[in-house]
């Protein structure tokens, strides 16, 4: 009891201090993430390896000052990303429509109706936590959910949820989202779901392996499974940063009845899409995730 007490003040507590730091106004909260980058990227080195070795994998022909540069820009971004996360604490709603742009919301709204739900596939790209906002620009109706991992920290836990439902967005712990599907599906309602699909699978599940930025990537095979079988479509997220704070969605459809798809089709044309994202602008994808941890040669056979 006391140690749910302690975690719940050290909740709050945390809450009320990113609410102050969203309360800045997006010129004073850039001027700190340009600080971040030298603590970040300079003194804390946090995790410089990891994104060296993932850059020079993922791009062999670049020379090392071409990667550096890439390097750098990540950081940037990364340290942009944080400011951003936090400000949606305090961000009006007319104002994320204007941040945060999607172009063609109408193959969503118009794919959902028909089927009743939709998934929603994407990748660590952009500012992701920015793209729950989708849900302002949904038919009326239609609820808005996001797949997530319980965090191991209580306090930031906390926090992220309630960043995460700022706009109205329903955050679904990704062991219960095919139950919340048939059970929307039972009351007769209608759901977007958001899965972030690029992150590295446990070493003991299910999943498929492709070629992905010229390395061995494993694949979650989860959200494909799901569709398939409830039938539904799948819509992929394209993200765009057009420049510092503002960003562009455009939704391309992967299978309009992901049950009549062969399987794994719907994980590779994802990758592929994501793929043809990130080498558009590869600085703004999440390069210190250690995606490719583990190795296909170190699979178990059979």
């Amino acid at each position: 009891m006391a140690r749910k007490q302690k975690d719940d003040l050290g909740a709050r507590m945390l809450i009320a201090i990113a609410k102050l730091i969203a309360m800045l106004p997006f010129s004073v909260l850039y001027f700190i993430s340009d600080f971040l980058f030298w603590v970040v990227y300079h003194l804390v080195r946090y995790r410089r390896k990891i994104v060296r070795k993932n850059l020079q994998n993922a791009f062999p022909d670049k020379a090392i000052r071409e990667i550096v540069t890439l390097e750098k820009e990540y950081y940037h971004h990364l340290c942009d990303y944080f400011v951003e996360t936090v400000k949606i604490l305090r961000m009006s709603e007319e104002e994320m429509k204007q941040r945060m742009h999607f172009e063609n919301p109408e193959l969503l709204n118009e794919l959902t109706q028909r089927g009743g739900a939709s998934l929603m596939c994407l990748g660590h790209y952009g500012n992701w936590e920015w793209v729950p906002s989708i849900v302002l620009h949904l038919m009326p109706g239609v609820e808005g959910g996001l797949v997530y991992k319980q965090l191991h920290s209580t306090s930031f836990d906390q926090l992220f949820y309630k960043i995460r439902s700022r706009f109205g967005s329903h955050p679904i712990e990704k062991r219960s989202v095919l139950r919340k599907l048939i059970q929307k599906r039972k009351e007769g309602n209608t759901i977007v779901v958001g899965f972030l699909t690029d992150q590295r699978p446990p070493r003991v599940s299910d999943k498929y392996w492709t070629t992905f930025l010229n390395q061995d990537t494993p694949v979650q095979t989860g959200m494909e499974k799901i569709a398939r079988s409830l039938s539904l479509p799948v819509i992929y997220l394209d993200i765009e940063k057009v420049k510092r704070g503002f960003y562009r969605g455009r939704f391309v459809l992967v299978s309009p009845d992901a049950s009549t798809e062969n399987e794994h089709t719907i994980t590779e044309n994802y990758m592929r899409l994501l793929e043809k994202t990130v080498m558009r602008a590869p600085a703004f994808y999440l390069w210190s995730h250690n995606l490719w941890k583990f190795s296909k040669a170190m699979e178990p056979e059979g």
